[in-house]
């Protein structure tokens, strides 16, 4: 059994209370946050469940064995890692922290610690995602070719981060765990209309071998859109998760490069156009398989499937596309 904190039951938190709640082997002993309002909706709902407005409380608390965390961004390095010092396991809301910096260290400390340090990447979870990743790993779509997504919606606009930091984390995520490839650069360009923080930008990552991912990420858009195209040689995938059931479809589409005999330097493109496929996802929450893999991660001792190093992958994309915006789309170097 495995004994929870919980700190932050804002946005995110009563989500991860409920999931842990029902989690086989899990059981949610405190939770924690600085508005009694909030508290007072813990105690209402889980009875049982002791609730405090320090954190402290929790890192002191030797009956508790992990601490979840969901602050805002700018508190999870620290808050983290007092816990892992306090022998906490840890799981993190992303991003995992403002600097690859921060990550890097927590990274050290769990290892130092033997503490479990997971980040929810939520959408890795999805039965959407682990089916593209079943098609990629199996070659289905050949050599891939681009990674293609837009994350657009009317606000919510953030007070302490711009739009990258708030949007690009799950599309980031999805792409580092799809495509498995170190990126060599990145490039952004974003503006602000309202405020300080940047509403709308768009980014572009380079990778090896002519693989190219663009995302475009907006908070004043008039519909909400979250589509994601990725291309291959082969075949080609279109991940919409606003559709309620075929989120995933496949298309038998692409071209082939042809040179004709007689002038070498004549370059002809034939398009074959196949069959859509509409391939049956599995509809667990994707939140519930989150709770699992940290409790198992935990109970069995191993690396779970977002760990720290994939924590810091996703903050190192965020990090060198911010510093890009800021200098007007300035090419940053990953290696």
């Amino acid at each position: 059994m495995v004994n929870l904190g919980f700190i932050g039951y804002g946005y995110w938190g009563p989500n991860l209370v409920r999931n842990f709640y029902a989690t086989k082997d899990a059981k949610v002993v405190k939770v924690c946050d600085l508005r009694k309002e909030r508290l007072g909706i813990v105690e209402t709902s889980y009875p049982a469940v002791k609730t405090s407005p320090d954190f402290k409380d929790l890192m002191k608390d030797t009956q508790i064995d992990a601490i979840v965390i969901s602050t805002p961004v700018s508190t999870h390095f620290p808050l983290a890692q007092e816990a892992l010092q306090n022998g906490k396991h840890v799981l993190l809301e992303k991003p995992m922290t403002a600097t690859v910096e921060e990550s890097e260290k927590l990274i050290e400390l769990a290892e130092k610690k033997k503490r479990i340090l997971m980040v929810d990447h939520t959408f890795l979870y999805t039965g959407a995602v682990r089916k593209m990743k079943e098609l990629i790993d199996k070659g289905e779509l050949g050599e891939i070719y681009y990674f293609d997504s837009v994350r657009v919606n009317l606000g919510l606009f953030q007070h302490d981060v711009n739009v990258i930091w708030d949007l690009a984390p799950h599309d980031f995520s999805i792409m580092d765990y799809l495509l498995k490839k170190e990126p060599e650069m990145v490039s952004a360009v974003g503006v602000s209309h309202l405020g300080d923080l940047e509403n709308i930008a768009y980014v572009i990552v380079q990778y090896p071998n002519n693989l190219l991912a663009h995302l475009h990420v907006n908070w004043l858009a008039p519909v909400k859109v979250r589509t994601t195209l990725i291309g291959g040689s082969k075949k080609m995938i279109l991940y919409d998760d606003t559709e309620p059931s075929e989120k995933v479809k496949i298309y038998d589409s692409g071209v082939t490069q042809i040179k004709k005999a007689e002038d070498v330097y004549q370059m002809l493109v034939q398009y074959r156009t196949g069959d859509m496929l509409a391939p049956k996802l599995d509809s667990s929450e994707a939140l519930k398989l989150v709770c699992k893999e940290f409790v198992d991660s935990v109970n069995q001792n191993r690396k779970p499937l977002t760990d720290g190093e994939a924590g810091m992958r996703v903050v190192k994309l965020l990090q060198s596309a911010n510093q890009s915006l800021k200098e007007k789309g300035k090419v940053i170097r990953l290696r």
